[in-house]
């Protein structure tokens, strides 16, 4: 999450869960009509919840890559060594994440954002930044140039390779999962993502999806985005989850009896952290 961009994001967000109180108290749900919730939106979250509890994979070693708190995230660090590149989607102007698996790995790490042209600085890895952002179709919006993960892919020569993925794209992620093809997926060894809102019916066809390629190994609030109980039973309207491919050699797998893991740390340390205690 980049907390320059979070301020506006925070305020809309606030709003929208003002107006929903509202509109519940004066126009409550018609009694007797069971195909009418009085809250759709809780029940999509309480799905998308469902669908995102973490398990233990049993031969996972998680390691934290990047930042020691924001851009900082949890991976399987002992399935790395076959991946070919690192992509990284949404910089901001630094990318501790990328320059790590470039330095650790030995790979190329792709960075891309259209918003922040301004390259991260890694010495000591192959870093390249691209002045384009991920989106479901190539376009150009307001100057600025979309592609697919396909595309951009097959653009830096990744067309058939296994790679390792970070994407932190404040909503874009949703349309550029929902497009792309099984195929992408397939070869994505580990996933990092960090989704915004929980609210609409395409978030979960978007992680059920999601769900036939990856495990869930990892689910961390975001702190800058806490929300209370508005976004129930999620603590913030940004989260960040680990996707660990299915076909990687995970041994046996288990459920978590907490989805906050010991290596997870705020996005911001100077504000109340929001991390459910228990699985619910």
């Amino acid at each position: 999450m980049r907390s320059r961009r979070l301020v506006l994001a925070a305020f809309g967000a606030a709003i929208v869960a003002t107006l929903a109180v509202v509109a519940s108290q004066r126009w409550p749900a018609r009694s007797g009509r069971a195909d009418l919730p009085r809250d759709p939106a809780a029940a999509i979250r309480a799905m998308l919840w469902r669908e995102l509890q973490p398990v233990t994979l049993e031969h996972c070693r998680l390691e934290r890559y990047g930042e020691l708190n924001d851009g900082g995230y949890l991976v399987c660090a002992n399935f790395l060594a076959d991946v070919a590149a690192g992509y990284s989607y949404g910089i901001s102007g630094y990318d501790g994440w990328g320059c790590q698996v470039a330095t650790t790995l030995h790979v190329p790490v792709h960075q891309y954002d259209c918003f922040d042209q301004r390259a991260p600085s890694c010495p000591s890895g192959a870093t390249v930044f691209h002045g384009e952002c991920i989106g479901r179709e190539p376009a150009t919006v307001d100057g600025r140039p979309f592609d697919t993960l396909e595309h951009q892919l097959e653009k830096n020569g990744h067309g058939a390779a296994r790679i390792v993925m970070k994407i932190d794209v404040e909503g874009a992620e949703w349309d550029a999962f929902a497009t792309a093809p099984d195929s992408v997926l397939e070869r994505i060894d580990q996933l990092v993502v960090e989704f915004h809102r929980t609210d609409q019916r395409r978030f979960l066809t978007v992680v059920q999806r999601l769900a036939r390629y990856f495990h869930v190994a990892n689910l961390h609030m975001n702190n800058y985005a806490c929300t209370g109980t508005a976004d129930a039973p999620f603590g913030a309207w940004a989260f960040e989850v680990l996707f660990v491919n299915r076909r990687l050699p995970v041994g046996a797998v288990t459920p978590r009896t907490t989805p906050f893991h010991p290596l997870d740390r705020p996005n911001a340390p100077d504000l109340p952290d929001c991390q459910p205690t228990a699985a619910r």
